[in-house]
């Protein structure tokens, strides 16, 4: 028998992984669990009712989560002139074109939101092995492939975040951090919630959002009472 640590065994004395329960008891729960040495994130894990090998049920968006994610992003924008300039008055950690694009050939990917003007695309485009596997490519539908730089900008370090159903049929975002009051987490998961719920394909049938965990990074997962939702 695996030798279970002195956490893992508080953890189970205070969270019962064989109950269901509604998003605040979840989110008190894991608030109750011992804490480690940094601020934990909180992860929301959905099944969604689709087909992932068909291309029309594919489900992905964006969401500005009104409390924001407690993490500061880094911010890239390739763009040249005027428009790298707004970029770095808007907040941007690095904006630029030729230099950047060099540096992102070489590997460099040290950075968590990537935007571009669509002029700049035709040579990001050519990064895809880079940038592709990392979830870094700008797209449209994201925001970030547009002449609006400034406002991708600010609204990427207020907390807007892309979703998107990933091979097993699962949504899974960070909605925050285990500091945040309950409350704070609840609202952010019901506007993850009901952005994942707009963004359902005509073609997908029967129950859309079919079961969900929440975990935090060290902790334990905990089933979600679907009928609870505020949806």
């Amino acid at each position: 028998m695996a030798h279970r640590s002195k956490r893992m065994k508080q953890i189970d004395e205070i969270a019962d992984r064989s109950k269901i329960y509604k998003l605040d008891e979840a989110v008190d729960l894991l608030k109750k669990c011992p804490a480690v040495k940094f601020d934990q994130s909180l992860n929301m894990s959905l099944v969604v009712g689709v087909d992932v090998k068909k291309s029309d049920q594919q489900v992905r968006g964006t969401v500005s989560l009104p409390n924001g994610t407690g993490k500061t992003l880094k911010v890239v924008v390739i763009a040249k002139g005027d428009k790298a300039k707004e970029a770095l008055d808007a907040g941007a950690d690095f904006a630029g074109a030729d230099e950047l694009l060099e540096k992102i050939k070489g590997g460099w990917t040290d950075f968590d939101v990537l935007v571009s003007t669509p002029d700049m695309m035709r040579e990001l485009g050519k990064l895809g092995k880079v940038l592709g596997p990392r979830g870094l490519m700008p797209t449209p539908k994201a925001g970030t492939v547009t002449a609006d730089v400034a406002k991708a900008v600010k609204e990427a370090k207020a907390g807007k975040i892309e979703f998107k159903v990933d091979k097993t049929g699962s949504v899974n975002n960070a909605v925050g951090k285990i500091s945040f009051k309950t409350e704070q987490l609840v609202e952010n998961m019901n506007a993850l919630l009901q952005a994942i719920s707009r963004a359902k394909p005509a073609s997908s049938k029967g129950v859309f959002l079919r079961s969900m965990y929440l975990s935090t990074t060290m902790g334990p997962g905990l089933k979600i009472d679907m009928q609870s939702l505020a949806l």
